[in-house]
């Protein structure tokens, strides 16, 4: 039934490498066929923690003595005078199962196993290639490593299809977000096609009012392909460890009204009111004015996505030590299940076919990456249909030229 249940865990491994017996017997020190039987009892009373000793004659192991069945030989059959006098010779020699230091250790248990009853806890002796002596291996020992070895294989492998799970899930994210980005990309840069040729055309005809009406929506669309751009470029720099933060000292104030009048420039004309709330004093930082813009970019710009009506309001507060920016949209609002998702690289909360905004889903996450650059985090708040506020809280003094 042993041998059995080995068998059947070794074939579900599918071959998994298990520890050979060299790599996990011990060697304790052989003894000569001539050595006398008072120094073998000797050694076993003097050492409670040696169970067996190999009988080894020019490194060629010739027999086993145990603990158990020589002193029970010894008390049984000999007296005090044969006993001093004696070589270990003397008393009949188990004879050893002998294995290769290259068996592996499932292989050579199951073999153990199998030996009569009367032996099967008799330590096995281990040779090298040559035949030569090189240790001793125990049941309970071979167990113990067979246990733990197991262990270390289900272990291995439920984390091996973890990852492959985890690669599968990132492949499929990376397919839809090629998928996306490839339309996101494209449709920028033919609405700038069409429309520069559409003002090349008013232009020539003396149309001025129409140059101006879209020049607007040019001003649009290349905003959005700068967007998709500039978020490509930095997650990748991120992911490789190589993206710098230049500190210098700034203003945020006039970068919130340069963020709600690009915001406005993304609304196109919808009936939603850009607002601004901060002190008409300079609130001067210390950190990365070009990071730092891009971060409030990234969250006015997906407000502008999702607001059809009604207002967004970027709110600047903070204290002595950070500096805090909320920017709250009465827009679409998130749902409690997918407040999770929002961080996640590639993710969008609408899939490639029915979304109806753009966007590559890669805003939230380097926005959040580059808080955590600058020492700060962003929080997110959200009613379904109501509208959400994401909040960017860093610090108003980083020292030095960072690299993440």
């Amino acid at each position: 039934m042993t041998t059995q249940l080995l068998e059947t865990i070794g074939d579900s491994l599918d071959g998994e490498h298990f520890p050979t017996l060299g790599e996990v017997a011990s060697r304790p020190a052989p003894i000569h066929p001539q050595t006398s039987v008072k120094l073998v009892s000797d050694a076993f009373f003097h050492n409670a923690t040696l169970d067996a000793v190999a009988v080894v004659e020019h490194d060629i192991p010739i027999g086993l003595v145990t603990r158990t069945k020589f002193l029970a030989t010894v008390f049984r059959q000999f007296g005090w005078e044969l006993y001093g006098r004696k070589p270990i010779t003397a008393i009949p020699l188990d004879e050893p199962l002998v294995l290769p230091a290259a068996e592996r250790l499932d292989a050579a248990l199951a073999t153990a196993l199998e030996r009569p009853q009367a032996n099967i806890y008799d330590e096995i002796v281990v040779v090298d290639a040559d035949g030569r002596y090189a240790g001793l291996l125990s049941v309970k020992q071979m167990v113990l490593q067979q246990s733990h070895s197991l262990a270390n294989i289900l272990i291995q492998k439920e984390l091996a299809h973890e990852r492959a799970r985890e690669l599968e899930e990132v492949t499929r994210i990376k397919s839809q977000f090629l998928a996306n980005v490839t339309h996101e990309l494209r449709s920028p840069v033919n609405a700038i096609i069409e429309l520069a040729e559409l003002m090349r055309m008013a232009a020539e005809n003396g149309f001025v009012g129409q140059v101006r009406d879209r020049l607007t929506l040019l001003m649009q669309s290349a905003t959005n392909l700068r967007s998709v751009i500039t978020n490509m470029l930095d997650l990748s720099k991120i992911e490789a460890g190589r993206m710098r933060v230049i500190v210098e000292e700034f203003d945020v104030v006039p970068v919130l009204h340069e963020i709600a009048e690009t915001t406005r420039v993304l609304l196109g004309g919808r009936p939603v009111e850009v607002l601004v709330s901060a002190q008409r004093t300079p609130v001067m930082i210390v950190s990365d004015p070009v990071k730092f813009r891009q971060m409030l970019l990234n969250l006015a710009s997906n407000a502008a996505k999702f607001t059809e009506e009604g207002r967004i309001v970027l709110q600047q507060t903070g204290d002595d030590d950070t500096i805090t920016v909320a920017v709250s949209d009465s827009g679409a609002g998130i749902r409690t299940e997918d407040l999770d998702k929002l961080f996640i690289a590639f993710n969008q909360l609408e899939d490639a076919h029915t979304k109806r905004h753009a966007g590559t889903g890669l805003g939230l996450t380097i926005t959040r990456e580059l808080a955590l650059l600058l020492g700060g985090r962003v929080a997110v708040e959200s009613a379904y249909g109501v509208g959400t506020t994401f909040t960017v809280q860093i610090p108003k003094r980083i020292e030095g030229d960072v690299f993440s």
